[in-house]
């Protein structure tokens, strides 16, 4: 018998590897001990069955600032617990009354005050200390005696968050979106346990070596932090693998991954895998929990899971394969088509609506999870790493990539298609929505104020018509039903006619009477995906190689996002996060690039499809440089706008704002970031460093089936975790961690004061985000989550940096009125200069 050991080595590799006092409502109380060995008195579950509710009291959306009457009472301390027909003066003066709620039969709260930004109170009576797991649905987030934590939006049943209960009467504040809610309290059998609710598994192949990475939910019901343990998994048809486990918070979720070794299985089948939670002692192995878990033994050419390391977060991510039907003679590599799925759908669902074809692979990524981030932010990371894994694994040929999806995915295909654009032959997108302002976003009846403008642009890479002529590198396919009752058709119409104005590579199809999804052929596949005169357009496409390139024009909202067509990169802007455009011809028989640019300070020419022999020359906006001379040894040439007119320059440092490091904020969650959270303050603010750390690690796996390493201040050290994105949690005074990755900053967050630049904010209610480079490194970032006070670090709770189409600059700080007043509680916001300076960027500053 083998045994593989995994070590936390080993998956680095490959990742590159309050308490409220809260006055009596009681709905419910169970009497039970508090201690594990008495657990047989404890109920085994407990099910909320009435509640108090009220709505209109939340105004949020896909922005970066909310209003909540609610929030802001829970941030200062003024909450009290809500009584049947106590009235709250809600947004814009309106009253709303807390009413009596109960569930149905099938246990769910149902009521239109829990849509769009209503809250539910229910409480639960406890003769003693003790922890349970709350098993709940269908809401945002909750407060569990004060204290936040994620919530099941979907309703996907995942979420089985362990919660310590005091003696007496424990509080939960539910709010919630979707109109309908579901909770319950469960005695968990063990301190630590797994659970299967959000297994990621990939699929076995007949003939395939197995070596391959899976993941299941490891539960810490506990006071302390797990650290030691492992996972030892083995089967009929996987060898006894252990791997290593990485610390898990106290009352914690941690998606863990396992590795699975094996010879290649025999036929198609499915097998069982033991799954057992070890902790190795000196003369043995003691295991904590185990399960089974059942994986499809596939044959070659059927369709299949394949699971990977994510360089997102080392996290265990899978991508769907529906294999091409090649010819054992192929001469050329199989072309390769990326399909993205739409919101609800599984990748494997996406990849098994196609027929399997003849000259190509259909690879269909997650987006991270079936609603995922709408193949924007890590949706659109995710979609390019398993294109470049698929790619190498796959052996494509790289001139035949094509880019479709449906529904969200078709608005996925219209936004990485223009953000990428010369990695794709052409793009196909069926029943897509354009952009989140064309689809989601509705405009409001107020002038927007420069404040508003400001944060905008912190999401300017969701605005897919600012880029749309990038669509010029591909041909483009326009599918949908023309009875859509999901994506009207009037995205599609909107768009071919936006199109048509300048594009000549332009086809499409709207099929009489058909909805949102449709299929007229009895055929393999569905039409409105697998749409045969869509697919014959692709194979009149191909991507042309950069030595037959002549002509780019290419846009970029953030160079940090997308900064590369071809043989052009747009390395910084002149004014961040807004458009910047480059239009150059190149001219090889006159060894002459001509073009001119918009918003762009910095820029590189690859030539390596030149000539070397002879000098060139190089027109932009007016301005002619000759006699530039090819290197061979680092033929990029680099040009810099400097007092208005371009000049040859050096590689610009690594340290200044690049493709690398661009920013703003949400980009430094990336590159297998660390959370730390700080240990230095007051123990109110350690207690908050510790819980929201907890929130971000458990919104990211919810949201984008993530884990995330998070660890105190006194166990970061540097080089333990080289060129990895840090996040800090606390400000100068509170995180230990500060003073060697922020001591440069001029961002410095005290008790009653944040200093940006040569200013300085006083208070103790204003909260703060900022991203700086890391020092030492040159690529990674450090982010600060952050305020002045407890007050203010309690602002930030529910910011919604994990929603997609939202956007943070670089830096804002904001006082807790941006709860009732929208923008105009933000005191400061901007994007640092290419130097990440203060005084060499941009801000907007409150009066």
């Amino acid at each position: 018998m083998r045994i593989f050991f995994c070590g936390m080595d080993d998956v680095k590799k490959f990742s590159n590897c309050r308490v409220f006092l809260f006055t009596a409502f009681l709905l419910i109380g169970i009497s039970a001990p508090a201690s594990w060995g008495d657990a047989q008195n404890a109920p085994d579950e407990a099910s909320f069955d009435h509640c108090l509710v009220v709505g209109r009291v939340v105004e949020s959306g896909r922005t970066p600032l909310h209003k909540d009457v609610i929030e802001e009472q829970l941030i200062s301390g003024q909450w009290t617990p809500p009584r049947e027909g106590q009235t709250i003066l809600g947004l814009g003066g309106a009253e709303s009354a807390w009413t009596s709620l109960q569930a149905g039969e099938d246990g769910w709260f149902q009521d239109r005050a829990l849509r769009r930004g209503g809250y539910a109170y229910m409480s639960y009576q406890s003769d003693c200390d003790r922890v349970m797991l709350l098993d709940a649905s269908g809401h945002n987030q909750v407060y569990v005696n004060g204290v936040l934590r994620t919530g099941d939006r979907y309703g996907s049943g995942m979420t089985l968050l362990p919660v310590p209960l005091r003696a007496g009467r424990n509080d939960f504040l539910f709010l919630c979106s979707r109109g309908r809610l579901k909770a319950k309290l469960v005695t968990p059998h063990s301190p630590v346990l797994l659970s299967q609710r959000d297994n990621t598994l990939p699929d076995l192949v007949v003939g395939e070596t197995t070596d391959a990475w899976a993941a299941m939910l490891v539960v810490n019901a506990s006071s302390k932090t797990l650290k030691g343990l492992s996972i030892r998994a083995s089967g009929n048809e996987i060898d006894p693998t252990v791997t290593a486990v990485f610390d898990i918070l106290p009352y914690s979720i941690r998606k863990t991954a396992f590795r699975l070794r094996g010879e290649a299985p025999a036929e198609e089948s499915e097998t069982i895998v033991n799954v057992k939670l070890i902790r190795e002692t000196s003369d043995r192995f003691e295991t904590i929990d185990g399960a089974s878990i059942e994986l499809r033994v596939r044959r070659s050419d059927q369709s299949q899971k394949r699971t990977f390391i994510s360089d997102i977060d080392g996290s265990v991510q899978y991508y769907a394969l529906q294999p091409a039907i090649l010819p054992d003679d192929a001469q050329s590599p199989p072309a390769l088509f990326l399909t993205l799925h739409g919101a609800s759908v599984e990748a494997i669902g996406q990849a098994d609506a196609y027929s399997r074809k003849s000259w190509g692979h259909i690879v269909a990524p997650t987006n991270r999870r079936p609603y995922g981030f709408d193949w924007e932010d890590w949706g659109r990371m995710d979609a390019m790493e398993v294109l470049n894994r698929a790619q190498e694994a796959l052996r494509t040929d790289p001139q035949r990539t094509y880019l479709t999806g449906h529904s969200m995915g078709g608005h996925g295909a219209w936004q990485i298609g223009a953000q990428f654009p010369d990695r794709f032959a052409a793009i196909g997108p069926s029943a897509g929505w354009i952009s989140f302002w064309s689809y989601v976003i509705r405009r409001g009846s107020e002038e927007p104020t420069i404040m508003d403008d400001f944060l905008l642009r912190a999401a300017a890479a969701s605005d897919t018509l600012r880029l749309s002529r990038n669509y010029l590198h591909h041909g483009v396919y326009i599918l949908h039903g023309d009875a859509d009752d999901n994506v009207p058709v009037s995205e599609a119409r909107d768009m071919r006619e936006h199109l048509q104005a300048f594009h000549r590579d332009l086809d499409g199809h709207e099929e009489p009477g058909a909805g949102h999804w449709w299929d007229r052929s009895d055929e393999p596949g569905a039409d409105c995906v697998d749409w045969r005169p869509m697919f014959d357009f692709f194979a009149r496409h191909r991507i042309p190689r950069d030595c037959e390139i002549r002509e780019i024009e290419f846009s970029t909202a953030n160079p940090g996002v997308s900064s590369r067509s071809h043989w052009l990169t747009i390395l910084a802007q002149i004014h961040p996060l807004q458009t910047s455009t480059v239009h150059v011809h190149f001219d090889p028989g006159m060894r002459r690039f001509v073009g001119n640019t918009e918003n762009v300070a910095w820029l590189a020419l690859d030539l390596n499809h030149v000539d070397k022999n002879a000098a060139l020359q190089v027109e932009l906006d007016g301005d002619v440089i000759s006699g530039i001379v090819c290197s061979a040894e680092d033929p990029v040439l680099h040009l810099k706008r400097e007092e208005d007119r371009w000049t040859v320059a050096d590689r610009p440092d690594s340290w200044q704002k690049g493709p690398h490091r661009y920013g703003p904020f949400k980009q430094a969650f990336r590159h297998r970031m660390v959370f730390v959270y700080g240990t230095q303050g007051d123990p109110e603010e350690n207690a908050w460093a510790l819980a929201k750390a907890r929130l971000d690690a458990e919104e990211f796996w919810y949201r984008g089936n993530g884990s995330i390493d998070v660890i105190p201040d006194a166990e970061f050290e540097a080089d333990r975790y080289p060129d990895r994105n840090i996040i800090l949690y606390g400000g100068a005074d509170a995180n230990g961690a500060w003073s060697s990755l922020l001591a440069e900053s001029p961002v410095q967050v005290r008790k009653g004061a944040i200093q940006l630049g040569g200013r300085v904010l006083n208070g103790e209610d204003l909260c703060c985000l900022f991203v700086r480079p890391r020092p030492g490194s040159d690529f990674a970032s450090v982010a600060v989550v952050s305020g002045n006070g407890l007050k203010g670090m309690r602002l930030t709770d529910r910011l919604p940096y994990f929603v997609s189409g939202v956007g943070y600059p670089d830096c804002i700080v904001m006082g807790s009125d941006a709860l009732t007043h929208g923008s105009e509680g933000v005191r400061a916001a901007g994007f640092f200069g290419l130097d990440w300076s203060v005084e060499s960027g941009e801000f907007v500053w409150k009066n």
